[in-house]
């Protein structure tokens, strides 16, 4: 039934720091991933608060931060949505729970490349000590946006924030980058060539096939931002004119000429629409796996769920220019992108529909996992029904400087991806440190949370349509924007709230790693080879022995079967279903 042979092992490490600081066990490394997403989702959730402080009460003045002017508040902007963009969506799905899950998931000792594993934590932790320390350079963090248009991300005189601060924020992204592509190929390498025997593709978890494509988008998108990074950064220091027209600031003739700002726009929204998908997708992975586990059922259409992500990859790297009807281009490659966007819509949908059918007439076991699996599937189809608007040139160029757009991303790629890695986090830790987390303020956390993120983005489309700018720091000098203040006071009420709710699950996760109830092998009753081994998994994950696989990941309700679920080692149970 089973086998010793380890192939690409490595000894147990030995001492501390090579344990837990420079360790090559890929479940270390994950959980070093995560640390650091929740730390940089703490300082994002921060820069968020001071936002929405300073939209209600411009003049305040907060201790420690002082006076937000309107270029501060543009900071703030910037360095939000970069930390949470790359820190957090980026990083905790795929490098946090798919460093650590990955490898057990199949049936291998450990990542294929564990040298490369540890390098990628630890350039994506400098990159991130980098991005930080913009804030206390002199003129202080960039405020052209996370997505950093040019002119005025590419000359350091255009604004306070744009000179050495700016110079941060580019290597910062470019250090990340480096970061990606490693974990990219160790990624790739891993899930095709260290398969535990019986393993077929169409064998491994939803989980497994959802981070694999992340790796495959990973892999083509992050090249072209960090090629772009370079450029912008030679544009700024070197005196190169790749983005740069013949442009004034303050009076004065810079000396570029013959750039084009849209070459930036083409290359950065190349990397970031499937940016958005490399942060939704490991949560489409987990929420099929845990929809499936508590509802004691098959996964509604598997080979469905795996074509419908690949058709998402594949779609997602045409779609780049929906970005961009603003910019001036031609009707006709705005009804082509138009077109293309409306299409992604298609496998979106056979993922949602299958997951309703995974609950249909099931029985359901209500616990924390699965209920942040269902807010999942909730907020990626509320997010999701404002994209076809948004996806129409015409409507797009009314909406595309408003709220709308802002209510939109958060919704499908923020909180969506946000609640992914609580399901994952609830699921997964009583694996990962051997202790059940309290189920009770599990939920008190859910329907806080769930109710908070829509009461703060919900809002933003009907802010949006009734012509709320987006990127203003302040709404003191607009008449027609005095009426919407009210919505903004409600928004901003409901953040509060929400990021004090936040606190629950930082106190549940810590108590319970230390101080929670022992957790069993198994305490899901899930199928996949992750809750086979001892927990926690011991260093090669399966202590000597490669597990052999006889069946498919979600086999729950089998006829005939002595439990409710059949295992993925167990005997063959014939044919999955």
């Amino acid at each position: 039934m089973a086998t010793s042979v380890t192939p690409h092992a490595h000894a147990g490490p030995q001492g501390f720091i090579r344990k837990y600081i420079f360790s090559l066990d890929h479940k270390v490394i994950g959980i070093q991933y995560f640390f650091l997403a929740l730390t940089a989702v703490w300082v994002g959730m921060f820069l968020s608060l001071l936002m929405r402080i300073h939209l209600l009460w411009p003049g305040v003045t907060l201790p420690l931060v002082g006076e937000i002017k309107p270029e501060t508040y543009l900071s703030l902007l910037t360095m939000h949505g970069t930390i949470m963009v790359f820190f957090v969506l980026t990083t905790a799905p795929q490098g946090g729970f798919g460093n650590y899950f990955l490898p057990i998931q199949i049936g291998a000792p450990d990542m294929a490349f564990p040298v490369l594993n540890m390098l990628s934590f630890w350039t994506t932790f400098v990159a991130f000590v980098v991005i930080i320390a913009a804030f206390f350079v002199s003129g202080g963090a960039p405020l052209h946006g996370w997505t950093g248009y040019p002119p005025l991300s590419a000359i350091q005189q255009a604004g306070p924030g744009e000179g050495l601060g700016a110079d941060l924020w580019i290597t910062s992204i470019a250090i990340f980058c480096l970061a990606s592509l490693m974990g990219a190929l160790n990624f790739l390498t891993t899930t095709l060539d260290m398969r535990a025997k019986g393993m077929t593709m169409m064998r491994m978890p939803l989980t497994v096939w959802s981070w694999f494509i992340t790796a495959i988008l990973g892999l083509l998108a992050f090249g072209v931002l960090l090629s772009a990074g370079i450029l912008l950064l030679m544009d700024r220091n070197l005196g190169t004119s790749f983005y740069v027209p013949l442009v004034v600031v303050n009076g004065q003739i810079m000396g570029h000429k013959g750039g084009s700002p849209l070459l930036w726009q083409h290359l950065f929204w190349f990397f970031g629409h499937p940016e958005v998908y490399i942060a939704i997708l490991p949560g489409m992975g987990v929420a099929s796996q845990i929809l499936s586990t508590f509802s004691r059922k098959p996964i509604f259409g598997y080979k469905a769920m795996v074509y419908a992500m690949l058709g998402i990859g594949f779609l997602g790297f045409m779609v780049w220019g929906h970005h961009m009807f603003m910019s001036g281009m031609s009707p006709y490659s705005a009804f082509a992108f138009s077109l293309l966007t409306m299409c992604i819509g298609v496998p979106s949908a056979i993922k949602t529909f299958n997951w309703l059918g995974t609950m249909y007439k099931a029985r359901i076991r209500f616990q924390t996992p699965m209920l942040y699996a269902i807010g999942f599937v909730s907020l990626f189809v509320s997010g999701g029904l404002s994209g076809p608007f948004l996806a129409q040139p015409v409507l797009d160029i009314q909406l595309h400087d408003t709220y709308f757009v802002v209510g939109h991303f958060h919704l499908i790629m923020g909180v969506a991806a946000i609640f992914g890695m609580f399901a994952a986090t609830y699921y997964w830790v009583p694996k990962m440190f051997g202790r059940m987390m309290n189920e009770t303020w599990g939920r008190i956390h859910f329907f806080l949370t769930l109710a908070g993120t829509y009461a703060i983005f919900m809002p933003m489309h009907y802010l949006g349509i009734a012509g709320g700018t987006r990127r203003y720091s302040q709404y003191t000098e607009v008449a027609y924007l005095q009426k919407l203040m009210p919505l903004h006071q409600f928004m901003t009420y409901a953040a509060i709230i929400t990021i004090a709710a936040q606190f629950i699950f930082v106190i549940n996760l810590f108590w319970s790693i230390f101080k929670g109830p022992k957790a069993s092998d198994n305490p899901w009753e899930s199928t996949t080879l992750e809750w086979t081994t001892a927990t926690p998994p011991p260093h090669d994950n399966f202590g000597g022995v490669t597990p052999v696989v006889n069946n498919g990941p979600y086999e729950y309700g089998v006829p005939g079967a002595a439990r409710d679920f059949v295992m993925q080692t167990d005997p063959a149970v014939g044919p999955a279903h």
